[in-house]
């Protein structure tokens, strides 16, 4: 993700510095773009775009204009590519090209991301076993972005049994991907690809299913797929069907792999379906039917749902439920709704839960023993600050992974 956030701060310096210096040239003449007026009328109002055309991404006057306005841009900047080269090394000199992400232990794999001096993407590795051991690269963004205008990696997963690598490549920048399944023993590519999906892809159990979301006409994530290794994804099997459009679905698995999540929501309201993940064949089984305003987060532990809501509460409250019987009729406090504390989320471990808080403006983690109840916040020395749960995928372990950061601390990952 670091890699990734340099090169998107690269590109925006190439974009951003013509600008800077536009007002410096000598006048010239801007394209014009001509005017088609389109009439819009909705709920009794009228409107007229008088340059909807240029939403005609295939047109070729669409494409003749931008190349104008890109012939302009370059005309009335020319006097300062000098200044520009100057200021472009100036800022690339402060960042550390050559990083290493905080490394995630994943079972016996330790996976990491690494970027290098001159390569403008992330380069994604594992160790098996300890840090010292031999890096293992299953996949090199710079390698796939050879003789492309542009490559965006989507979705990355890593099968249950570490053998394959499920990703998505999108290389136009629309956000539509396609998926490709790597085998990590041999490097090589499976012939199942996966076009149009989105950023949701989770592996069953079995190592041989994923679950995907596809996109409508309008970019929105509103229908999930399962595909199994080795067959057509022409044949896939349609699991869900969002026709809300006001919805968009996602999905996730738990932290404990028990349960693969479909979550479907609008600006104020969400609804979760759940499966379980040893059982791909089966079917996703909802919580709680979608009520207007209310939204609802599910986390998993054993034989419960940890669930964060706004149900009668504004600032949110922590409520469990068992997973056989999940109707909200059943659901049990854990922690009340507050009116000077906001419950932001949970996140569940083998022996406790973290709870995500703000008070007073100020972003806290409470951590709750399941064993007795016990609850402490962890503790900071300075008045403002900004911390969060960082990436922790183990679900049996003590140790608990969070990003701080203040005015005066740069940005920390501590365990």
């Amino acid at each position: 993700m670091a890699g990734e956030k340099k090169a998107l701060f690269l590109s925006a310096i190439v974009c951003v510095l013509p600008l800077i210096f536009s007002g410096c040239a000598a006048p010239v003449r801007p394209p014009a773009a001509k005017k088609v007026p389109v009439t819009f009328e909705l709920n009794g109002d009228r409107r007229t775009d008088d340059y909807y055309w240029l939403k005609e991404r295939d047109n070729p006057e669409v494409i003749k204009y931008l190349e104008a306005e890109n012939a302009y841009t370059n005309a009335v900047t020319k006097h300062t590519r000098g200044l520009q080269r100057k200021l472009y090394k100036e800022m690339l000199s402060r960042i550390k090209e050559t990083d290493l992400s905080v490394p995630v232990r994943i079972d016996d794999y330790y996976y990491y991301t690494r970027t290098e001096k001159g390569k403008q993407y992330p380069i994604n590795c594992r160790k098996k076993g300890s840090l010292n051991a031999k890096e293992e690269i299953i996949l090199d963004q710079n390698r796939l972005a050879r003789g492309k205008k542009f490559c965006r990696i989507g979705a990355f997963s890593v099968s249950p049994n570490h053998k394959y690598l499920a990703y998505s490549e999108d290389n136009d920048g629309s956000e539509t991907f396609t998926i490709y399944i790597k085998d990590l023993d041999t490097g090589t590519l499976l012939k199942d690809q996966v076009p149009n999906t989105y950023y949701s892809v989770e592996w069953a159990n079995d190592n041989k299913t994923i679950f995907y979301d596809v996109l409508d006409e309008v970019k929105r994530p509103y229908k999930l797929y399962k595909h199994k290794l080795g067959t057509d994804p022409a044949g896939d099997e349609l699991i869900y069907h969002e026709k809300d459009d006001s919805y968009y679905l996602s999905l996730s698995k738990t932290r404990s792999r028990k349960y693969l999540l479909l979550n479907l929501a609008s600006n104020t309201t969400s609804e979760v379906h759940f499966l379980d993940a040893d059982n791909p064949q089966g079917s996703f089984k909802i919580i709680h039917p979608r009520q207007h305003e209310m939204e609802y987060y599910v986390e998993h532990h054993e034989d419960n749902f940890y669930i964060v809501t706004n149900d009668n509460a504004k600032n949110f409250k922590l409520v469990s439920v068992t997973v056989s019987n999940p109707a909200k009729e059943n659901w049990k406090e854990v922690i009340g709704h507050s009116r000077d504390v906001k419950i932001d989320g949970v996140d569940a471990f083998v022996n406790h839960l973290v709870v995500s808080e703000r008070e007073k403006g100020l972003t806290q983690i409470r951590i709750m023993n399941l064993a007795d109840s016990s609850a402490h916040k962890i503790t900071f020395p300075e008045p403002v600050y900004t911390c969060e749960p960082g990436d922790n995928r183990e679900f049996k372990t003590n140790l608990l992974r969070f990003n701080y950061t203040s005015l005066v601390t740069p940005a920390s990952v501590f365990d």
